[in-house]
Order: C-alpha cells, then structure tokens, then sequence
C-alpha cells in the first residue's frame, strides 16, 4: 500500500525539462576563447568583403564608395604628404583634454547625486534639463565667450560628454544595495566612512565603464569641435576632404578614428581588469 501511494503522489507525474547545451546562446557560462575570436573576425571581415564586392564591381561610383585599395592610398599619401601624424596627435590631445575635464567633474556630481537626496534635488533638475540642448547650439555662445583657441575645442568636448558621465555614474550609485550601507553603520562607520570605503570603492568598477562606453561621444564631439576655425585635426581633414569630394580621404579618417578609439576602448578594458580584478569581468 505504501509503494502504490507513493507511485499514484503527484510528484510521480512530473516531467523535468533540462537545457540542452548551448554553445552560442549560453547565459554567463564558459566561452572559448579560439571561438570568440573566430566571430571577431567573421564580424569585421564580413563587412570589409562587402564593401570589396560593391566596390571592385563597381557597383557604386568611386565617388560614393571608393575601393579599398583607393582609401588605403590616400591614408598612405595623408600621412606622407599632409602630416597626418601631427592631426591625430593634435585630435588625441583635445579628446583627451575634453574627457578628462568632463570625468574630473561629471563623476563626483554623479556621486553625489546617487549618494545624498539633497545633491540629487539640487543637481537633477539641471542636468536633466540641459543634457537634452544640443550641444552644437551652444557653439556660437563658446565662440564668443572663449573665441576660436585650444579652450573652445575643449569646452565643447567637456559639454558632450560631462552630463552623461554624471547620469550613469549616479545611476551606479543607486544601485549599490542599501544592506551594504547600513552593515558599514552598524560597525560603527561614520558619513565619510561610508561614502569613501564603501560607496566609492563599489561604484569605481562601474564608473571605469561609464567613462569606457562615453570617450566614444568625445570622438563624436571632436568634429564638431573641429569645425570651429581649426587648421588641424583629424575632424579638420574630414571637413577639408568633404569640401574637395575627396571620399577616400574621409573614408580613411573615419576608419582611423575607430581603429584609435577601439584601441582605446581595449586599454579602457585592461586597465579595467588590473585595478578592479573583484569586479565580474563578464560585464565587458
């Protein structure tokens, strides 16, 4: 009698369902690594096969999309004759500038913000207000207020990226678990304390990726940046070979802007993993 109860319990009908293995479509599991960069590859030669086809099919005038062959030439002719060098290192130090500027002082207004209700009140109506003015409207107003130098650039870089550096970085905050906080009270930890050992050290994982995902919009501010009276630069050389019709040039300036940007987003990564290994590196 005890074995047929047993057989007849609702238990006995259940079906259990298990996940097949998945190579591609695995949540936060183990991924190989000679896989990972095969799809790399696949991902960028794809594209670049594409571009081959249309372009050595002639397909599409030169004019519209030159070959590979043509945009690779003028790269070669630009650093040889028209100093390229000298305008990716003149285009490196204003992005540089401008996001440095905009970390120094969109991260601590995002820790404020996330960390007291009384930074937030003050600081979230503006920024939420003014992220969403065009930056490019301000530029007449930065011309007058700080004329056609070194400083304008700059300023208009810091404009573009500043907010949303403050946004993310508050929104990191708040994330933090509110266990944590009142465990670093409850042994005794003061104000400071708690904004400087345990807020700040569990918000810097996700602070080094706010500033990784938004040096790219300081790259996209560079051209407008550029546009005002400059005679150097990588977005300098995109305008001038825009005026010319001279697509291969723009072609490869663009490229080298991300060649430089995916280098900078991979030391972003690295320098990532050294100075937060107790962070989950999956994220990235």
């Amino acid at each position: 009698m005890a074995n047929a109860s047993l057989d007849s319990s609702p238990s006995s009908d259940r079906h259990y369902h298990y996940l097949k293995p998945s190579v591609f479509w695995s949540i936060r599991q183990g991924f190989s690594r000679r896989l990972a960069a095969l799809i790399v590859i696949v991902s960028l030669a794809v594209p670049l096969l594409l571009w081959a086809i249309v372009s050595y099919g002639k397909m599409v005038p030169p004019l519209f999309l030159p070959t590979p062959t043509a945009v690779v030439q003028a790269g070669i002719e630009m650093f040889a004759n028209n100093d390229l060098l000298t305008d990716v290192i003149i285009s490196c130090g204003r992005v540089l500038a401008g996001f440095l500027a905009a970390a120094i002082i969109g991260v601590p207004i995002g820790i404020a913000m996330g960390t007291f209700y009384s930074m937030n009140s003050l600081f979230a109506p503006f920024v939420g207000t003014v992220r969403y003015m065009p930056v490019t409207a301000f530029v007449p107003l930065i011309v007058i207020w700080l004329g056609l130098g070194e400083e304008s650039k700059v300023l208009i870089i810091t404009l573009g990226v500043v907010l949303y550096n403050a946004i993310m970085v508050a929104d990191a905050v708040k994330f933090i678990p509110s266990e944590m906080i009142n465990v670093a009270y409850t042994l005794g930890a003061t104000r400071r304390d708690v904004l400087f050992k345990v807020i700040v050290p569990a918000t810097f994982p996700s602070v080094l990726d706010t500033l990784r995902v938004n040096i790219s919009g300081a790259w996209n501010y560079l051209v407008i940046a550029e546009l005002v009276a400059a005679q150097s630069g990588l977005g300098f050389r995109i305008i001038q070979a825009q005026r010319y019709l001279q697509t291969e040039k723009v072609l490869f300036c663009i490229l080298l802007i991300g060649v430089i940007g995916l280098a900078i987003d991979y030391g972003l990564k690295w320098l990532s993993a050294v100075l937060t290994p107790w962070a989950d590196q999956t994220r990235h």
